[in-house]
């Protein structure tokens, strides 16, 4: 099986767990940041990396409410590693720094953190909460840094229970385009 066809099995073997404590799936959640960046115009590889940002969260073993138990689960390391033998930077980078583009965001932009969800606030916690002003110039010096800024905003809205969006196929050919990126 190619890695596309992985990845569509994958969403839908284990895509209907919810998306943390927010009201929606994790598939629903990649579909609505995939939606976001293609309706901003995005490339395919930044469309690719929206739906694939939290890939991690299929492929790891913890439940559903690691957060609640206090564990990080790096999500957005483990999906670009599981990502990276098969799409380049362009797709994985964006989602293993969606995660910082967070506390990025936290530490330079002062009404960021009032629009978080509760959930996204608590796993800022556990994800080492705002960033330094050190870590945030040294994360602005990062090749795809403003593309996981990008990211991080679409992962914001992307949390509507109910929103009709493109279905998982629609999405293909974006990911076909972008397999060996490397």
């Amino acid at each position: 099986m190619d890695i596309v066809e992985q990845i569509i099995t994958l969403y839908h073997r284990r895509g209907d767990a919810m998306y943390g404590g927010e009201a929606v799936t994790q598939t629903e959640h990649a579909l609505q940041t995939a939606h976001l960046a293609e309706a901003d115009g995005s490339s395919a590889t930044l469309i690719a990396a929206a739906l694939l940002h939290d890939i991690g969260h299929l492929v790891h073993d913890l439940p559903e409410n690691a957060a609640d138990m206090g564990l990080d689960d790096c999500h957005e390391a483990l999906g670009a590693q599981w990502l990276g033998a098969h799409f380049g930077p362009a797709v994985t980078e964006p989602g293993k720094l969606h995660v910082a583009a967070k506390r990025y965001l936290c530490a330079t932009d002062p009404s960021y953190y009032s629009r978080l969800s509760a959930v996204s606030v608590q796993s800022l916690e556990l994800q080492g909460g705002p960033m330094s002003e050190r870590e945030a110039r040294d994360f602005e010096s990062l090749p795809f840094a403003s593309d996981a800024v990008k990211l991080r905003r679409w992962d914001d809205e992307a949390k509507i229970p109910g929103w009709a969006v493109p279905p998982l196929e629609h999405y293909r050919a974006h990911l076909q385009q972008c397999l060996g990126s490397r």
